[in-house]
């Protein structure tokens, strides 16, 4: 029994719960981005359904992330910090769904302009996933990481504007309404993300 107890006492500390937290976030967002790249190459009834799934998933994390902020007295990093990346994760994943929710509703099919678009977004939710999970132990890295992210957000403005200049070229009025909207809720993915890797840059610095 002592020797389990010492075992216990000076095996690898466990990682802080909000570090934890906030990386299945990032993975769940990841996975949720991962879904709509599949969603608009095939836009099938399954795939549409896996990344409305994913978004409650992810619901459900974020629930559970502030239940746990609001009952922890100490925090690794500071509250609103916390709470804000937290949030921001979810959005990126939130506007996933809304673009799949309207592309179903105005039954739109993807062009090479939102193919493009979200090859950007994912590439961004890749680098803020590895950016959150070298947050605690290699902030150096998961600095590079989220300026990364913020790279690719500068790539999806300039992918923006583009898509609608072409968009709008066209003679079909309600259809460019329509994917306009589409545009609309990937650029914000794309913001919702840089807003997390500016809060991860202001933690790196707050903390080193």
């Amino acid at each position: 029994m002592v020797l389990g107890f010492k075992k216990h006492l000076f095996g690898p500390k466990r990682r802080n719960v909000f570090y934890e937290m906030l990386e299945k976030q990032a993975e769940k967002a990841l996975e949720g981005v991962e879904a709509l790249a599949c969603f608009v190459d095939q836009a099938t009834v399954e795939y549409g359904a896996t990344v409305t799934n994913i978004e409650r998933e992810a619901d459900d994390l974020r629930r559970l992330l502030v239940l746990e902020l609001d009952k922890t007295f100490v925090t690794p990093l500071d509250r609103e910090d916390i709470y804000d990346l937290s949030r921001a994760l979810d959005d990126v994943l939130d506007y996933a769904y809304t673009t799949v929710e309207e592309m179903q509703l105005f039954e739109i099919t993807a062009n090479k302009d939102v193919r493009f678009m979200v090859d950007i977004l994912l590439r961004a939710t890749r680098e803020l996933r590895d950016a959150v999970i070298n947050l605690e132990h290699q902030p150096k890295i998961a600095s590079m990481h989220a300026s990364q992210a913020k790279s690719d957000e500068n790539s999806m403005e300039a992918a923006y504007h583009h898509a609608l200049a072409d968009l709008f070229k066209g003679q079909d009025f309600i259809y460019i309404l329509k994917l306009r909207e589409i545009y609309r809720h990937l650029s914000n993915a794309a913001d919702r993300g840089d807003e997390a890797a500016n809060i991860m840059l202001s933690i790196v610095m707050k903390h080193s």
